[in-house]
């Protein structure tokens, strides 16, 4: 750990890069009375470097809700249930107390929704599972205490948010949806006009006041306190406004999280940021900063549209040459794996990576099979398809097939597997590991296309589905805890492990994992639907044949066969 004079040095660059030298030594004052309340947390047991075991569980706080029980506790009930051994980690969305966005206008960052339960349930989870917490730093509802406060012209609040002279050329701003970008509000002063990134719920908070930043760091090191071990940094990459700039990724922005990661790094090492920035992927990845000051990890963005056009299109082509790119910049970093989340297929992170063409196919194919598309204002008055809103295994269906159908099933199941075999740490939305449906209904009831991949469970529906081996539930979570008992028991399948992108065939997505112990795992996976006859070669150091760690088969390498839709996962020997 560095020296207290080392760390001093650094937050004090920090601050005098974001507010200027002649602000910083006061600044580092008062940021070190925040620090001093945070001394002793303590290292959770279960702590520890991520592994092969870690895959994280994406979910609401009431995703799965039973009567007379608060959903935090049958959420707990169900992942000791049936995730126990299969993930060792859960992201719970906002489980405060909000106004709007399903979580994401938060009203009391300090504060469990008493409807979801209390800090004592967050708690419980977090001494069984390696916790994910969101920071929503970059706004606030307008119901908050903050927002309230300024608008009654209260101190210290009066400069907690932006107030922007409508008349102001924001032409270059980066939008990243189709909604004004200034909301007028009333003060005790009279009218204004409040920056406001994505909705006129959600207020901007306004960075340029270094006692913003101050209480955001005491709130990360809070929920810390709670249990978290994992910080996950939402839109961060709009957090710091110059007006003539694009108000992305600005290099304050960049610094900020630097600062983050020298106090975590000083006082909580065993906490990881993770950056959420739904942006192209050279943006993405810039969040890692040099390797060591800013991320420990970034949402592979990239990897949802890709992975859905491979199995629409019967095509590896497009996701093998993106991922033989993919090289995290050092041994301190690695990507967060998804395909869905609580927000829908992002599209603007396939730019570059696939053509024109080939995202209107993905938006043409989910809107016929029910789904939403929305979209963002681009600087010339036009507008971009921005995210596809669609559950990821109606996303994988075709026209004529029934609900249940094994084709179906598989198809889902190797674009999951796809997500488990690559690099990094796979997270895994609750609605992915079920196979469920569009809920229209729910798009009907809120007038949101994000509601149709965020419907609340009954748990007593659910585990009587489970409980059925010929329903489509319980099939498809048969096949994920396969791929996940497989993949935990191999060092190959470490976040860091060496991956090697392999072009065998169009039709079949391949790579290699090798661990540092020298495990190595050939992972085939069959993407356009029909079968495959071939002779595979690794290396002349490599025996002719292996076992498929998921159907346990020795296959040779020779004559290694695919029916469609299979993965095989083979450990391969070294030649005798």
């Amino acid at each position: 750990m560095a020296s207290i004079q080392t760390v001093e040095r650094e937050l004090l660059d920090h601050l005098a890069y974001i507010y200027g030298e002649d602000r910083a030594e006061s600044i580092l004052a008062d940021l070190e009375h925040v620090l001093e309340r945070y001394q002793d947390i303590p290292r959770p047991e279960h702590a520890s470097s991520l592994n092969e075991r870690d895959s994280i569980l994406i979910t609401y706080a009431d995703q799965i809700k039973r009567d007379g029980e608060k959903p935090l506790q049958t959420l707990h009930h169900f992942l000791n249930a049936r995730l126990s051994g299969l993930v060792n980690g859960v992201h719970i969305l906002p489980f405060f107390p909000y106004s709007s966005d399903d979580g994401f206008s938060i009203i009391d960052y300090n504060a469990v929704n008493p409807a979801h339960g209390t800090w004592a349930d967050i708690e419980d989870i977090a001494a069984d599972y390696r916790l994910m917490v969101d920071a929503v730093i970059n706004h606030i509802s307008r119901e908050s205490r903050w927002f309230q406060h300024f608008l009654n012209g209260e101190e210290p609040y009066t400069d907690y948010f932006i107030v922007v002279d409508p008349q102001t050329d924001l032409a270059d701003v980066v939008r990243p949806r189709d909604l004004p970008l200034l909301t007028r509000v009333v003060t005790s002063n009279g009218p204004c006009e409040v920056w406001t990134t994505f909705s006129e719920d959600q207020i901007d908070l306004h960075f340029s006041n270094p006692d913003v930043l101050l209480d955001i760091v005491d709130l990360l090191l809070t929920y810390i306190q709670h249990g978290a071990q994992l910080i996950r940094l939402d839109a961060i990459a709009f957090i710091w406004k110059e007006i003539g700039t694009s108000c992305i990724h600005h290099p304050r922005t960049h610094r900020i999280v630097q600062l983050f990661r020298t106090i975590l790094d000083t006082l909580t090492p065993w906490v990881s940021i993770i950056t959420e920035t739904n942006v192209p992927h050279d943006e993405n990845i810039s969040y890692f900063g040099n390797g060591w000051n800013e991320a420990h990890m970034v949402y592979q963005f990239a990897l949802p549209p890709l992975v859905l056009h491979t199995l629409l299109a019967g095509d590896a082509r497009p996701l093998s040459d993106w991922a033989d790119t993919l090289f995290p910049p050092s041994t301190g970093t690695t990507f967060y794996n998804f395909l869905a989340s609580h927000d829908g297929i992002g599209l603007r992170p396939a730019k570059g990576l696939l053509n024109s063409e080939q995202i209107q196919f993905l938006v043409d194919h989910c809107s016929a099979r029910g789904g939403g598309v929305s979209y963002r204002a681009l600087g010339d008055g036009t507008k971009d398809p921005y995210e596809l809103n669609i559950t990821y295994f109606d996303a994988l269906g075709f026209d004529g097939e029934e609900d249940g159908n094994a084709t179906w099933i598989a198809r889902f199941l190797v674009s999951q597997a796809i997500m488990l075999a690559l690099s990094g740490v796979p997270g895994i939305y609750f609605h992915s590991l079920v196979g469920s449906r569009n809920d229209h209904q729910g798009v009907e009831r809120t007038g949101r296309l994000r509601s149709i991949n965020r419907e609340q469970l009954d748990a007593d529906t659910l585990y009587q589905s489970l409980s059925d081996p010929d329903s489509r539930t319980a099939r498809v979570y048969a096949g994920f805890a396969q791929l996940l008992q497989a993949r935990a028991a191999h060092t190959a399948f470490r976040p860091h492990s060496r991956q090697h992108i392999l072009q065998i065939d169009p039709g079949i997505f391949s790579l290699l994992r090798t661990s540092t112990e020298g495990e190595r795992i050939l992972c085939l996976h069959e993407v356009a639907g029909r079968h495959h006859q071939k002779a595979i070669s690794i290396s002349s150091h490599t025996s002719s044949q292996g076992k498929d760690i998921l159907s346990k088969e020795l296959v040779s390498l020779n004559d290694c066969q695919l029916q469609p839709y299979q993965v095989r996962w083979i450990v391969l020997d070294n030649a005798s």
